[in-house]
């Protein structure tokens, strides 16, 4: 365990994690990148703990087979609420830090849309607006599968920075399956970023664009993200999305 986890190991709730992030290097890397890595946010007990839940149907809403609808190969399920209490705990403790970034992106796109303060205001708009189902997500993956390069938006209302945290070690419980993000900016080949990452880390990133600065100001770049082919094991990620689903 890095000192890092041991010190998140004794830290009792995820507000306190949340607490400890640098987070003027998570909106820098984001600003720059896209995407930024928050360096053990689980320890690796916990991981096993949430990879373990898979086979529960009970704790699911749903059950996604990838081959199924051309999105890959691989599977998910979406949590029921009530969620997990350290996933839900950190959805509602990341919001209100990444609440600022997303809004200060929306002002410099020109984009009118404001996100509240807080989580459960944000998630009070997504019920209004008839998405009510909870978008938490534990995905599993065996040798041969990937997921296609997509963008998880499910309604009208979508908040553009979500969470993925690696529960499995590379290495030792598998082998490929990086994290992949690519850009695209208008006239411009796409750009793809591969984000290394350890049990237990989390990186937040853009869901569908961000600003870039240019000559005239600023302008929207698109992103979209995926998983490369795993070649061995198995490898477990849950996704922490912010708003709910219709």
């Amino acid at each position: 365990m890095t000192a890092i986890a041991k010190i998140k190991a004794s830290v009792a709730t995820p507000a306190d994690r949340a607490g400890m992030i640098d987070w003027t290097a998570v909106a820098d890397e984001l600003a720059s990148q896209g995407a930024a890595v928050m360096p053990a946010l689980l320890t690796p007990e916990e991981c096993r703990e949430i990879a373990a839940l898979y086979p529960d149907d009970k704790r699911f809403r749903s059950h996604v087979v990838m081959a199924r609808h051309g999105f890959g190969k691989g599977e998910y399920k979406y949590f029921s609420y009530p969620l997990p209490d350290l996933i839900g705990g950190l959805r509602t403790s990341l919001y209100p830090r990444l609440a600022p970034i997303a809004n200060e992106w929306n002002q410099r796109m020109g984009i009118d849309t404001r996100y509240p303060a807080e989580h459960q205001e944000f998630l009070a708009l997504c019920h209004r607006a008839g998405q009510q189902r909870p978008t938490p997500l534990l995905l599993q993956y065996v040798p041969g599968d990937y997921n296609c390069l997509h963008q998880d938006l499910y309604g009208d209302l979508a908040f553009p920075l979500q969470v993925a945290i690696l529960l499995s070690e590379p290495g030792r419980d598998f082998t490929g399956g990086e994290f992949v993000l690519t850009e695209q900016r208008p006239r411009m080949q796409t750009r793809p970023e591969v984000v290394p990452l350890r049990q237990g880390d989390a990186v937040v990133f853009a869901v569908h664009h961000r600003p870039v600065k240019g000559s005239r100001g600023s302008y929207r770049v698109n992103l979209r993200h995926g998983v490369s082919r795993i070649r061995s094991g198995r490898r477990h990620t849950v996704g922490v999305i912010f708003h709910d689903a219709k």
